[in-house]
């Protein structure tokens, strides 16, 4: 099975400053692309990655050691889970948003529009709803908001009627019959583009994954030590919104609240104003890099 090489592997990285005795978490960790780069720098230090994905807890084995925890739980349960091996305090904290490519290209996942499966796509199997549950029992009005927001689908009102009128006249069960059943909103030419946007809503919508991102951003704000860093790579205009809040704001929507001396009272400070890009060399040789942002944030001091 061949993973993908993460986006901004060394940025990212560098970005969480490692010290070689510090706690860290890879809260995504995917084929173990960063976590494999942060323990190669640990000497008596600690990394705990966390993913619910049964492959990326096989793959994992090929980091174990005394260096290296990994925790088969979503991200948003950073605290729970860190608190069960006596974490209190981390100095740094990484978040890679992207699916690993990996889920794309088993079919059996349901997360690709090129093979034929069920339509699932729940990174965890035993939690929640499928895709093909939502399909099939998602009001017109619930399907057009999850697709005009989550995907951004131009067309969403029309392809919500759509898979209301094709579901009542058969089941959609698979990848194959849910392509089929929106072909008439797919427009010619940018099939593979538009199929990307709704497979992407569906695949938010069935991993509750802004809801499970905030939370996990304010956990991670909380168990960062002073100085700590947390850096994130977002891939999509929602996900990169809500950090770029939390960091800015210490909050999700509304302006920062201020103390009665008028201090901010926010628990990160952005590490450089705009996000980090993928360099040219690297929009060459991964295309999945092109709408990734890594944002930067350090935790405050608050006894300054």
């Amino acid at each position: 099975m061949e993973y993908h090489r993460p986006v901004m592997l060394e940025e990212s990285v560098d970005a969480l400053a490692i010290k070689p005795d510090g706690v860290y978490v890879d809260v995504t960790f995917g084929g173990g692309g960063h976590s494999a780069l942060i323990v190669s720098k640990l000497t008596t230090g600690k990394l705990y990655s966390f993913d619910q994905d049964r492959d990326a807890e096989e793959q994992s084995k090929k980091l174990e050691g005394p260096n290296f925890q990994f925790v088969r739980a979503n991200f948003r349960d950073l605290k729970k889970y860190l608190r069960l091996y006596r974490v209190k305090e981390v100095d740094g904290i990484l978040a890679d948003l992207g699916v690993s490519s990996h889920q794309f290209n088993e079919g059996s996942r349901g997360f690709s529009t090129r093979f034929d499966g069920p339509l699932d796509m729940r990174m965890d199997y035993d939690q929640g709803d499928s895709a093909k549950d939502v399909v099939e029992n998602y009001s017109e009005e619930q399907l057009h908001r999850i697709f005009g927001i989550y995907g951004e689908v131009k067309n969403a009102k029309t392809l919500a009627r759509t898979i209301v009128e094709q579901r009542a006249r058969k089941p959609i069960e698979t990848i194959e019959d849910f392509k089929q059943a929106i072909r008439t909103c797919t427009p010619k030419g940018k099939e593979n583009k538009y199929l990307a946007q709704v497979f992407q809503a569906l695949r938010i919508e069935v991993n509750d994954e802004m809801k499970a991102l905030e939370e996990m951003l304010v956990q991670a704000a909380e168990v960062l030590k002073p100085g700590g860093r947390l850096a994130v790579i977002s891939y999509h205009s929602l996900e990169d919104r809500l950090v770029k809040n939390f960091i800015a704001k210490g909050k999700f929507f509304g302006e920062v609240e201020k103390d009665l001396f008028g201090n901010e009272k926010k628990p990160l400070d952005a590490v450089s104003r705009k996000p980090v890009v993928p360099t040219e060399e690297e929009l060459l040789i991964n295309s999945r890099s092109r709408s990734a942002k890594l944002r930067i944030a350090e935790k405050r001091d608050l006894d300054d």
